[in-house]
């Protein structure tokens, strides 16, 4: 069946903004609610809801809404999995102030919000923080991805929905999962989530003094105080490169992207280092990375203080990834 059905209707109910620092905004107004009840009804038949940037009050009056506060309030009251605004801006660079850094393809809320706190009041829509609150706000409210997606790229809407590496930034609300550096105390965690891979020799053996002297180079995803997915870069920055190690997630929260999740952290903390790849060493998993962005490499690629600890008996596979 080819047939799209386009529904509209009066499914937003508005409040005027009124007088604001000696301004009358006269018919320019808020959303006060979201009838989700009824856009959920006409979804359930098959249908595209479309909302114009129109509401009324509930005497009738007509207000001019921005599109941003409808696609916002719509999202929070559906509790969508994803909100996704195409606007001008390619995304969030690493440092605001500075477009020639990186986008930032991934933000938790709490680094949103801190972020939103330290940048100027949006003027125009390219401002930074323009597009930044609404996916606060949203996040705040329960939808739990927010995107900016940037509308010049052709495909980008694809490429953000099929790809693993997506494009623009992307707002996580991560509730009680907490993405972030390890330290000291995660260490029984992490011996505790790796042990299985090693005895069944997925994993090269690594020992508590070892993990422990090297923290800092970990990373963590904790759900309500337990470590269930970890990943460590070990730079070399002699030859602009980093090895990623030890990327775990338990068996009971498989499936969920928090590979992903540890995958793009890495590539963040190596870009931030200086290096310009990130490479893996693996004897089993060779697919899930190359479907990510890796390709194999020689173990003559190897930087050399790399190359010398290379295991010849166990022969693994080098896969190498080229940071953008």
């Amino acid at each position: 069946n080819a047939t799209v059905r386009v529904v509209s209707g009066n499914f937003l109910t508005a409040r005027p903004v009124g007088i604001v620092d000696g301004v009358d905004f006269m018919h320019s107004g808020v959303v006060r609610r979201v009838d989700g009840a009824a856009i959920r009804r006409a979804i359930d038949i098959g249908a595209l809801v479309l909302l114009s940037p129109f509401g009324f009050s509930p005497t009738g009056e007509a207000f001019n809404l921005t599109m941003e506060d409808v696609a916002t309030a719509t999202a929070t009251a559906l509790q969508a999995d994803k909100l996704l605004f195409l606007t001008e801006v390619p995304g969030l660079h690493e440092k605001p102030d500075d477009p020639d850094t990186p986008i930032d393809t991934e933000l938790s809320l709490a680094e949103a919000r801190r972020l939103l706190t330290s940048l100027p009041a949006p003027q125009s829509a390219s401002d930074a923080a323009f597009y930044l609150r609404h996916c606060v706000k949203a996040c705040e409210g329960g939808v739990e991805r927010s995107h900016i997606l940037p509308f010049a790229v052709d495909g980008a809407l694809l490429m953000e929905i099929f790809t693993h590496d997506g494009i623009g930034t992307m707002v996580v609300d991560e509730k009680l999962e907490s993405l972030r550096e390890a330290v000291p105390d995660d260490v029984g965690g992490i011996l505790q989530l790796i042990e299985p891979y090693e005895r069944d020799g997925t994993m090269v053996r690594r020992g508590r003094n070892e993990i422990e002297r090297d923290i800092a180079n970990y990373t963590v995803i904790e759900h309500d105080g337990v470590i269930f997915g970890c990943a460590a870069l070990y730079p070399y920055p002699e030859a602009r490169t980093g090895e990623m190690v030890a990327l775990t997630v338990s068996p009971d929260s498989q499936s969920q992207g928090d590979g992903e999740r540890l995958l793009k952290r890495v590539e963040q903390r190596a870009r931030a280092s200086g290096l310009t790849s990130i490479f893996v060493l693996t004897t089993r998993t060779m697919h899930w990375f190359i479907k990510r962005g890796f390709a194999e490499a020689d173990p003559d690629w190897l930087p050399e203080a790399r190359k010398r600890k290379y295991n010849w008996d166990r022969r693994s596979k080098v896969l190498v990834k080229t940071l953008s």
